[in-house]
This record gives C-alpha cells, structure tokens and sequence, in this order.
C-alpha cells in the first residue's frame, strides 16, 4: 500500500476509480515514463495521473486534489510543477 493510501483522510472528497485503456506509445516515450516515475519514486500510473492534474490545474482547473485533497500546490506564474505528498 502506497503511503498515500494508508494516510487518513482530511476532508470529505470520495475518491473514484479512473478507467483508461488502449493507450499506445512509442517504446521511448514509454522508456522514458517509466524511468521518470522510478526517478519520482512513484508508480507509473500515480506519475501520469500527477502530470495530468498539473496540467489541468495550470490550464485553470478547479479541484481539490489528485489522491487525497492538497495534493496539488497552488500554481502561478512563478510555480509550474505540482506535487503528490507522501
């Protein structure tokens, strides 16, 4: 269990399954994923969930969090990376 999951919870924001299938890549977009998120220390599927809400989130998105609530920074014109806590 991921230190994300065994954390408790501090505000109320059910958590949901995600279904994605059929992507397809290039083998070195696909090496390069997997070694970024073994940089990060992070599964590969909790990486790209991360790199997808920094993208919603610096595009003007609205939410609470990836995995539990705050797991995102605030970004701005100065700070253009969030995070996952753990």
């Amino acid at each position: 269990m991921t230190t994300i999951a065994s954390r408790p919870r501090r505000q109320n924001d059910p958590i949901v399954n995600v279904m994605l299938n059929g992507g397809r890549v290039t083998s070195g977009f696909r090496a390069a994923l997997f070694a970024a998120a073994s940089r990060a220390g992070i599964s590969v599927n909790e990486f790209v969930l991360q790199a997808a809400a920094e993208k919603l989130r610096a595009s003007g998105s609205q939410f609470s969090g990836v995995f539990e609530p705050g797991d995102l920074l605030d970004l701005n014109d100065n700070h253009q990376a969030g995070y996952i806590r753990g």
